[in-house]
């Protein structure tokens, strides 16, 4: 008997077209890998080979998530490419779920920015500007890079920033850079941008909590040095 192929199948039975019509929840795990899949060999569909995958895990997804590439490239119509996709949409899959669990840190003094800042900016040999987003709680909604520069500067477009805080729905901000230098001292351009953001921010209902300038080993805090 002919095997038929998914394209012959009724087209709320295959699963793109399934996902597309129903959504991606009415979709079985044997048919989220089909998808990732493609297509099947000349003996067998995606979602049959799909099907023989979880077969040899006992349809444990974790267990999947386990094999290494050599060990999917062993099924007869996976080779490296799709053994590196499925490999990548189980990963992804597994750092969503660290991710949604770990707790939205909270900002209560400007120590607590720093350690979150210092170690993305404390080592930079040239300047970025960071922003950390917060809510009503000062938890951390999120942390963006806004701009990247040189040794001694980094432009801000102050615009940009208050658009970003928007779309967070953010009510308060803390800015940061790095000074490569070591030195700790803001200049007066940092004087200016601090005064220019606080401003904008007024306008807006985002307050401006904080200006830290961070180096390897200190930081500097516009709070707590009464400069804002």
């Amino acid at each position: 008997m002919k095997k038929l192929s998914i394209k012959s199948w009724a087209l709320e039975d295959r699963p793109r077209e399934k996902l597309m019509l129903h959504g991606k929840s009415v979709l079985t795990d044997v048919e989220l890998m089909a998808i990732l899949i493609g297509s099947g060999t000349k003996e067998e569909s995606a979602v049959e080979l799909s099907k023989r995958i979880f077969n040899s895990v006992n349809n444990n997804i974790n267990q999947l998530a386990g094999l290494s590439l050599e060990q999917l490239m062993h099924f007869k119509g996976i080779g490296e490419a799709r053994a590196i996709s499925i490999v990548t949409a189980l990963e992804l899959g597994k750092r969503r779920h660290f991710e949604k669990k770990e707790e939205r840190p909270i900002i209560k003094s400007s120590l607590d920015a720093y350690n979150i800042l210092q170690p993305i900016l404390g080592e930079l040999q040239h300047e970025e500007f960071w922003v950390l987003f917060l809510n009503n709680s000062n938890k951390i909604i999120a942390k963006q890079q806004l701009s990247k520069g040189g040794i001694t500067s980094t432009m801000v477009d102050v615009r940009l920033l208050f658009k970003r805080a928007l779309e967070f729905a953010s009510i308060g901000i803390i800015v940061a850079h790095n000074h490569p230098s070591e030195k700790l001292k803001p200049s007066n351009a940092d004087k200016q941008l601090t005064q220019k953001i606080k401003e904008a921010g007024a306008i807006l209902d985002i307050k401006l909590l904080d200006h830290i300038i961070i180096t390897q080993k200190d930081y500097f805090s516009f709070v707590d040095s009464q400069l804002l």
